[in-house]
């Protein structure tokens, strides 16, 4: 059974940083795709980004520039920096595995818990 947790999140003021971390386990993670998401009150929940096996990483247009998606498959832990914050960045960021690259929710099999990020102006 896979299972992920993340960490890292807290409060941070406008134009401020945070790397958040997924630590995976029970499961073949050097394998998988690993995906973040974020989810604000009331809104759907939303693609930052994903990494390849090898490294490639996707990102979304508001995440561009921003953050970066790294990964440890030593460590099996996968992390998403985080600069230049914004009070929009405001949301609980869940990272997630599965078989595929995309943007999609349906692409990833297996969820974290999710950690809260919050950006105050």
């Amino acid at each position: 059974q896979v299972q992920l947790v993340e960490s890292g999140g807290g409060l941070v003021q406008a134009g401020g940083s945070l790397r958040l971390s997924c630590a995976a386990s029970g499961g073949t993670f050097s394998r998988d795709i690993m995906g973040w998401f974020r989810q604000a009150p009331g809104k759907e929940r939303e693609f930052v980004g994903a990494i390849s096996r090898s490294g490639i990483t996707y990102y979304s247009d508001s995440a561009k520039g921003r953050f970066t998606i790294s990964r440890d498959n030593a460590k099996n832990t996968v992390y998403l920096q985080m600069i230049g914050l914004k009070p929009e960045d405001t949301a609980v960021y869940y990272c997630a595995a599965g078989p595929a690259a995309g943007s999609s929710r349906r692409l990833y099999d297996h969820w974290g818990q999710g950690t809260q990020v919050t950006v105050s102006s």
